[in-house]
């Protein structure tokens, strides 16, 4: 059974994020692809780093469901104005929290949200993910390396 833990968020939060729909959420190369040009194109026109400044420095991947499409962009936690950006909404709750290690910060996010999708999910027999969304981020560590987690919004299966 993989390390996971289960928190409670008391009250409704919004995190303000750049980011692009995806059409097909089962086209696992050209999302990343996409993805990664936004996240390239927000790099580069300091659009992220805007962002980032008006937070707390704290950059989040973000996966979230807009109007029935799945989404992913990159951004920060609490609203703010930015041209561009859209805020989103995350319900107060239970939140399963996810955590990994790692020594590349760039990939750290895309191997938690892989081993959670991968599997994870159909271990946990308690709860079950509910969304809209869920975000990771990745800080560095102590030792050298990186370390993330990623928090999905879950409901308590009763049985």
């Amino acid at each position: 059974m993989s390390n996971y833990s289960i928190k409670t968020i008391s009250e409704n939060y919004k995190m303000t994020a750049f980011g692009v729909e995806l059409e097909d959420y089962n086209d696992w190369a050209g999302n990343a692809a996409k993805t990664a040009a936004k996240k390239a194109e927000i790099t580069e026109n300091g659009k992220l780093a805007e962002l980032l400044a008006l937070a707390d420095g704290q950059e989040y991947q973000i996966n979230y469901v807009l109007g029935g499409k799945a989404w992913r962009g990159f951004g920060v936690m609490g609203e703010f104005e930015a041209e561009g950006a859209i805020v989103l909404n995350f319900l107060a709750g239970d939140y399963i929290v996810v955590p990994g290690t790692g020594a590349d910060k760039n990939r750290l996010a895309d191997e938690i949200t892989g081993k959670v999708f991968s599997g994870l999910l159909e271990e946990i027999k308690d709860y079950k993910y509910v969304g809209p969304g869920n975000s990771t981020f990745v800080k560095a560590a102590d030792n050298g390396e990186f370390y993330g987690e990623m928090w999905l919004r879950a409901k308590r299966v009763e049985g």
